[in-house]
């Protein structure tokens, strides 16, 4: 399969210069696997953006937490894809759940984003999951289909595209699908990808895992073969995230 090991790290609306500055120096001073075996991206606050990407050691990238749908322009207090590629930014973060619920960003909005945001050559972290109301009516995999097909009809190639799983239930509240939970999600949404896009993109494409990931379930939810990294909220912002990290070495002796 080959699917290469993704961490990326959410920092969310969190951080002064000086807390950003701390992040950084323990990243850069971290020993984790080679860039071969884990891609690792972090997402700080866009005011943040810039000193990150001076800052940071060069085998970690950094996808900014949102962009606008389309062009900029009149659209006051946002920021553009093609102001995030001036940036030198190569990754984005859309559709997470925050902003589905929090900013009313519907399913078409979220894969209009997607899609503009490829054709500016941004790579995307494209975010899927269901309440607790709709994982407890049984219709996870109805709501995680309806918000994939979304996305993937706006894309025509997938190679700069990772699908983020986080089940909206387990953000931020310290509850965590089960390994079973995720790795059954994970499958079904493979299984989607290979019925309605293709088989080839259906076994490259990276599935991750987000909602209250730590340096303590890392390793078992890793080892999932449909598991494919992490998109980590609250420990991105604390050493285990080093942790989590390395947990990329699970896939290596699986």
């Amino acid at each position: 399969m080959g699917r290469k090991f993704f961490v990326g790290g959410n920092w969310k609306c969190n951080g002064t210069s000086d807390e950003v500055k701390k992040i950084v120096t323990w990243l850069n001073e971290a020993e984790v696997p080679s860039e071969d075996d884990v891609e690792v991206v972090v997402s700080p606050p866009f005011v943040f953006l810039s000193l990150v990407k001076t800052l940071l050691r060069s085998d970690f990238a950094i996808a900014a937490q949102n962009c606008w749908v389309r062009k900029g322009g009149a659209f006051t207090g946002e920021i553009s894809a093609e102001m995030l590629i001036n940036l030198g930014i190569p990754w984005v973060i859309l559709g997470h759940s925050e902003r589905r619920l929090l900013l009313n960003e519907t399913n078409e909005f979220v894969g209009d984003k997607v899609g503009y945001a490829l054709t500016q050559g941004l790579k995307v972290i494209a975010c899927v999951g269901e309440t607790l109301e709709q994982r407890e009516s049984g219709s996870t995999m109805a709501v995680v289909a309806a918000q994939t097909k979304s996305i993937a009809e706006h894309i025509s190639n997938w190679s700069n595209v990772v699908l983020a799983y986080e089940p909206v239930w387990a953000i931020g509240t310290g509850k965590v699908a089960t390994p079973a939970q995720a790795q059954e999600v994970h499958s079904e949404l493979r299984k989607w990808l290979h019925e309605n896009v293709g088989p080839e993109v259906a076994a490259s494409t990276r599935i991750i895992y987000g909602g209250s990931v730590n340096g303590a379930n890392c390793k078992e939810l890793a080892a999932k073969p449909d598991v494919d990294g992490f998109l980590v909220g609250g420990a991105s912002l604390k050493p285990e995230f080093i942790d989590i990290i390395k947990s990329s070495t699970v896939k290596k002796s699986t």
